[in-house]
């Protein structure tokens, strides 16, 4: 029985048997070959360093990284990880100073006192979180690249009150709670800039890896930060232009590095600004930039930032009101639309526009979807456009949509663009309207 057997395993073809490792097909890498010959063989890998960099690797990039992500993820992610590096470092000087300025270390201080001053400041931080989500919770998607570096401009200002906090007794409460109301601030719209960035990011539906990651990455860096900000605050303690000069050093290097990082994303979701660029070289060429070429001309800074800048494809968003208060419109305006100048009702579209003054107000039907959000501001950028060229830009502009609008969607598609919606403030205001020749009226 046994020699059958031996005969039968020598008729079998030998397998030599690989062991590999790795979060996907793309990335994996060879540990072990496995031989049956007269005995079994084991052969490990001989580089068992990469074995142990990958596994470590692990705990901070994306499973399948780089492929489960977009390309702008690690540019964005190393920048941001220099930016939280500083911002902890100089942490550990602005706490210092505030409990310097609540009396820390000091007899004549009380206990009774010093929790009131944190709970006061720790009071007006949350009021203002509220009260700042309330006003601008729904518009942060629209801009993610300007919030998410107002969020640590404001983060900056507020360190700064703390460290400015000893300065002024005499104001210290009114000085540490501007602080704390700047950082609540940031807290609302870093969180939720970062919530849209982890849905650009995620490739593979995989946005809870990478958002995991992300914690990984800020906990390392929020302890490497803290170590040196503690050893800086010991060498700088008591060297006011010390504290000061490694102070303002960092926050200029701070916001440089969120500058980098949010230059570096490269988002292909269409918002207001984003899609006037796209539409007017669109108009000029017939051809649709790519997202890459748009984001190097998009704007990441704040309005009273970029007043400055006068180039048309960059002006034409701002002369566009979406979502317009019907009441709220001058006389006019609203006899135009009495008067049928400017309701854009052929094809039955679910919006209105008026112009004044070289600005183009839209008026959304209170069952307009986001497909007909789109179309409206579609419209009425090409109406801007128009206004500085023609005087029947109301004509051209509707034949040119008729004639070119799915066109640009379906160019806008093969380039990359997300054109389900767009991505704009809240609209809040919308009407209801019924054409008719005589005798009606509109709501």
């Amino acid at each position: 029985m046994g020699e059958e057997e031996e005969e039968e395993l020598s008729d079998c073809a030998s397998i030599t048997l690989e062991e590999w490792n790795g979060s996907s097909s793309t990335k994996l890498f060879r540990t072990a070959t496995i031989t049956a010959s007269s005995s079994l063989s084991i052969q490990r890998s001989a580089n068992r360093f990469n074995h142990v960099w990958r596994r470590v690797l692990q705990a901070f990039v994306p499973e399948g990284f780089p492929g489960s992500v977009t390309p702008d993820y690690a540019g964005f992610q190393l920048w941001d990880t220099l930016q939280g590096l500083s911002t902890y470092i100089k942490m550990m000087l602005s706490t210092q100073a505030l409990l310097s300025a609540i009396g820390v270390g000091e007899k004549s201080a009380t206990v009774i006192g010093a929790t009131f001053q944190w709970f006061l400041r720790d009071f007006t931080g949350m009021l203002g979180g509220i009260l700042f989500t309330f006003y601008q919770g729904s518009n942060l998607d629209s801009n993610a690249k300007m919030w998410r570096l107002v969020a640590d401009l404001m983060n900056d200002f507020g360190m700064l009150m703390d460290l400015l906090s000893p300065l002024f007794p005499s104001a210290f409460i009114i000085v540490v709670c501007l602080g704390s109301l700047s950082r609540s601030f940031t807290g609302v719209a870093s969180g939720a800039t970062r919530a849209a960035l982890t849905q650009h990011f995620a490739l593979q539906e995989n946005a809870a890896d990478i958002s995991a990651k992300e914690g990984s990455q800020e906990t390392m860096a929020t302890m490497i930060g803290m170590s040196l900000g503690m050893l800086l605050a010991r060498f700088t303690s008591g060297n006011p232009l010390a504290i000061w000069f490694s102070f303002l050093s960092l926050t200029v290097f701070h916001m440089y590095a969120n500058y980098r990082a949010v230059r570096c994303l490269v988002l292909n979701s269409l918002n207001m600004e984003r899609s006037s660029i796209l539409l007017a070289e669109f108009m000029q060429t017939g051809q649709v930039l790519s997202p890459d070429q748009v984001s190097s001309m998009e704007g990441v800074l704040p309005v009273w930032a970029t007043s400055l800048r006068s180039t048309t494809s960059n002006t034409l968003h701002k002369r566009v009101h979406l979502g317009v208060k019907v009441t709220s419109l001058p006389r006019p305006d609203m006899m135009q639309l009495l008067n049928g100048v400017g309701a854009s009702s052929h094809k039955n579209a679910k919006y209105l526009l008026a112009h004044r003054k070289g600005s183009v107000s839209v008026i959304l039907h209170k069952d307009a979807a986001a497909a007909d959000v789109l179309k409206s501001y579609i419209h009425a950028i090409v109406l801007a456009n128009l206004m500085e060229k023609t005087e029947a830009f109301y004509s051209q502009g509707e034949a040119w949509m008729d004639k070119h609008y799915e066109e640009f969607l379906n160019k806008l598609r093969s380039g990359g663009w997300k054109t389900e919606r767009l991505l704009s403030p809240s609209i809040t205001w919308r009407a209801n309207w019924i054409s008719h020749t005589s005798g009606a009226k509109i709501d």
